[in-house]
């Protein structure tokens, strides 16, 4: 029978988790406390009894009702100090759950009226990314998401606004939000500005909508991950275009089955997408509100999916692959893999 590893104890790398999301339901608590914010009692009955709220966004009412709730987290982000314990805290949840690599995404227009601005909000994003790597010992850096909500102009905006921070830590841009709304060709420009300036292109994807939502992300959006990108598991042709080209998925399984894009948690295509070739990174999302970390999807990888261990592995390879992070990093981290698979082995098995 095979050894059953703590994947808590598995080196990987976290290339899915949006920054208000990420907070800890009892900061969010505690500042919401502090600011005087009232949240929608919902939200409130979650945090307090520890279960996430029930969500199901497959219709505009059901994503508007999630929409609400982030935004009134993301309403008590008001101060650098809030800001700065927000990033410390993701980046001790990562380290707990064996993450070495940690990609955090955020629109900073959101914040940039509580934190004087567009460029300080993100000066103070950095600076607290910067902060929370050295504390740590994560390696931390930031995608800068635009909004599909919101005007390609807005879009444009914010790329040139990240390819001037690339050397402070921005490595990617994004666009999030309901991607029934504002077609990926619409911010072809904007993302054109991003990668002329070396930044790596990660837009959402094939979430809500279909497998055609992941083709506009490749074709007009040139993309090198795609945010969730499971719905390409019902195109085969799309599956191999993935596979060949090497295009990461950033699957969030607990995501998928909180906001109804699948009932359950088997009925995600992770075994889908695995065995045709598509590389993927598994992520968190917004745990704040699904309830459930990073290790907990390598949990459901293998609870439901039956994944084994050498499979979590090669799971955990593929999201160091597709990260930002610097060639001695992935080097250590891959290393670190190799060694997590070979605890428990025998020796003539390890050659």
């Amino acid at each position: 029978m095979e050894r059953v590893r703590d994947v808590s104890d598995l080196p990987k790398a976290h290339l899915h988790l949006h920054f208000t999301g990420s907070m800890r339901p009892g900061t969010l608590l505690e500042l919401a406390d502090k600011h005087g914010v009232r949240l929608p009692d919902a939200l409130t009955d979650a945090l307090v009894s520890g279960e996430p709220p029930r969500l199901r966004a497959t219709d505009e009412r059901g994503w508007f009702r999630f929409q609400r709730l982030y935004d009134a987290a993301r309403s008590c982000l008001r101060q650098p100090e809030d800001i700065q314990r927000l990033v410390r805290e993701a980046a001790e949840e990562d380290v707990r759950d064996g993450s070495g690599w940690l990609e955090i995404q955020v629109d900073p227009t959101s914040y940039a009226p509580r934190l004087g601005g567009l460029i300080p909000a993100l000066e103070i994003i950095l600076d607290a990314v910067d902060t929370a790597a050295r504390e740590t010992g994560l390696g931390m850096r930031v995608l800068v998401a635009a909004n599909r909500m919101k005007h390609p102009l807005d879009a444009r905006t914010l790329a040139r606004l990240a390819v001037r921070y690339a050397d402070r830590g921005v490595i990617g841009f994004g666009l999030s939000n309901d991607e029934r709304r504002g077609m990926a060709r619409d911010f072809d420009r904007a993302f054109a500005i991003a990668r002329e300036g070396g930044l790596l292109s990660a837009p959402h994807g094939g979430e809500l909508t279909g497998p055609a939502s992941v083709r506009d992300c490749l074709d007009d959006l040139h993309a090198d991950r795609v945010g969730h990108g499971v719905r390409a598991a019902e195109d085969p042709r799309l599956l191999k275009r993935l596979a060949d080209r090497g295009v990461t998925c950033e699957v969030c399984p607990a995501s998928n089955v909180a906001l109804g894009v699948y009932e359950k948690p088997e009925d995600v295509p992770l075994r889908t997408l695995f065995e045709a070739g598509v590389p993927l990174a598994l992520g968190a999302d917004d745990p704040l509100l699904f309830g459930s970390r990073l290790a907990a999807q390598y949990e459901i990888a293998r609870d439901h999916h039956g994944f084994t261990d050498a499979e979590l592995a090669e799971l955990a390879r593929q999201s160091v692959r597709a990260s930002a992070a610097p060639p001695e990093t992935k080097t250590r981290l891959l290393a670190g893999v190799d060694a997590w698979l070979a605890v428990g082995e025998p020796a003539a098995a390890r050659g």
